[in-house]
This record gives C-alpha cells, structure tokens and sequence, in this order.
C-alpha cells in the first residue's frame, strides 16, 4: 500500500493545507513553523524557516511566491554530481541568495558508492534507512552548520533549504531543528511521512529518472522504496540520533561546532519573532 499512487483528489486538497506552501515549479514546499513545542502555548515561529524538494524548475510566479513569503536565501543540499545527473542547475531567483551547501562532496558520488547507497535505498527496510541516515549525519555537520548561523545571525530573513526530492537530507536537518525546540517524535514523524504527499505531483518525473539506473530500471518496487518515508523510519532516527550521537545538541556540538550560547539563540530564534521578548 506504501508504493502505490496517492488519490489525485486527496493530493489536491491537502497540498492546499498547513504545512504546505504554493511555490509554482517547487514541489513538497512546506513551513517547518506552527509545530507545538513542549512548551505550553508555544510553537515554532512559522513564515520564517521552509523546507522544499529542489528549485530547479521553479517558475516566475514561484519566484514571486518564493519572495512573498519573506525568503531572503536558498540552501541547496545537492551535490555537484546530482545536478549534472539530472540536469537541474540553480535558478536565477532576482532577490533571493542561493548557496551550495551540500552535504556529500564529489567523491562520495563514485560508482561503488553509489551502487551501496542505491542497494540500501532499493530495499526499503528501516535498518538501510539508518545506515544511509547515519551518513548524512557524519558528513552534513558542514552544511547543516551553514544553515543553522543563519537562524541563529539572521532572525529577520526567511530561509529555505531542500535536497532533490525534499526527503533524507531535508528531512534529517528538519528533524534536527525541530528535536533542538523539543518537538513530540511524534509530530516530527508526521511530518517527515508528509513528503509522501507533497513529492506525489512529480511521481512520474521521479520514476522516470530512476528507470536510467540499472538496479531501479528493472526492478519497479526497489525504485518506490527509494522514495517511502514512513512515520516510523523517522521515529528510528530520532532514536538513533539520541543513542549514536548523543542527542541533538551533542551533535550540534561535535558535528557541527557550534556553541552552548549559539544553540540557545537558535532556539530562541525559532520560538520567538526576533522582536519579541522571551
């Protein structure tokens, strides 16, 4: 049931809902923000923090869209060796900043490399998500950093970040932040598992790159586990950033080199308009 097509008439309706975004040429666009916090009465601040599959193919009203929702700088995970795989080089957005920031370098795009991650990947199963997320980890410090000082330095300007279909490395920094501001697993869960909808637009597009890989062109269902995130993969992760890494902001720490005092900013950025007092 995980592999197939989502009713076209629920698609619609619920992209039209919270926390989904129109971004015309963007697919899984959504605000981070609302979410409840263990903190009674208070929730991540929405309008400031987005997530997205890639802005490759953004249109000129996206980019009015993209602008009218405050975003001031894009941060594109991706590799080198995607973008040219794929051919979706960065837009030119007048207005907005876009930065490379990606989490795994060149060599980690070599055929062996590949052929491993596609292997986890094709099965589905939770233990090859949790290896493939533990990589992300160990090499994202850089590039998760890059976002998290511009929440912690740049309260007034609105960000989005996103990867290729807006999924594992989106998701695993939107789970970061939204563990740092003590967020229910749960929740974070659901929204991790909400990709499914916003990625199913571009399913076709999506499977028709996947058939020019050998392992997913002959095998349909290795090519859809790809691309499932279920609530409980991410209820996985969250456990394995707490007994692996020590919990978000020990990882914050030693990953990522950031401080006590800049994590509290950062969460305080995320909580609260910059204008507001704590």
């Amino acid at each position: 049931m995980d592999l197939e097509p989502l009713d076209p008439g629920y698609v619609a309706e619920r992209l039209t809902r919270p926390p989904f975004v129109v971004c015309s040429g963007v697919y899984n666009v959504r605000d981070i923000g609302g979410y409840p916090t263990a903190q009674p009465a208070v929730n991540v601040r929405p309008g400031f923090i987005y997530r997205s599959g890639e802005v490759s193919g953004i249109t000129e009203q996206g980019k009015q869209q993209l602008k009218a929702l405050g975003i001031t700088t894009v941060y594109d995970l991706r590799s080198d060796t995607e973008m040219e795989k794929y051919n979706t080089p960065i837009p030119d957005i007048p207005g907005v900043n876009i930065i490379r920031t990606p989490v795994f370098q060149k060599e980690d795009y070599s055929p062996e490399m590949m052929a491993k991650r596609y292997e986890l990947y094709a099965s589905g199963k939770t233990e090859a998500f949790m290896e493939l997320y533990s990589q992300i980890l160990d090499h994202g410090g850089a590039a998760f950093g890059v976002i998290l000082r511009h929440i912690r330095d740049r309260p007034h300007d609105g960000l989005l970040f996103h990867c290729t279909a807006g999924k594992d490395r989106t998701g695993i920094i939107t789970a970061i932040l939204l563990t740092l501001v003590d967020v229910e697993d749960g929740v974070i869960a659901e929204d991790y598992s909400l990709t499914r909808v916003g990625r199913e637009p571009a399913r076709a597009m999506v499977m028709a790159r996947l058939a020019k890989v050998n392992l997913f062109a002959e095998n349909n269902e290795a090519a859809l586990n790809m691309f499932t995130c279920r609530p409980e993969t991410m209820i996985a992760f969250l456990g394995l950033l707490r007994d692996k890494y020590g919990g978000v902001a020990e990882y914050l720490r030693r990953y990522v080199g950031l401080t006590d005092g800049d994590i509290e900013t950062i969460k305080h950025n995320m909580l609260y308009p910059s204008d507001r007092p704590s």
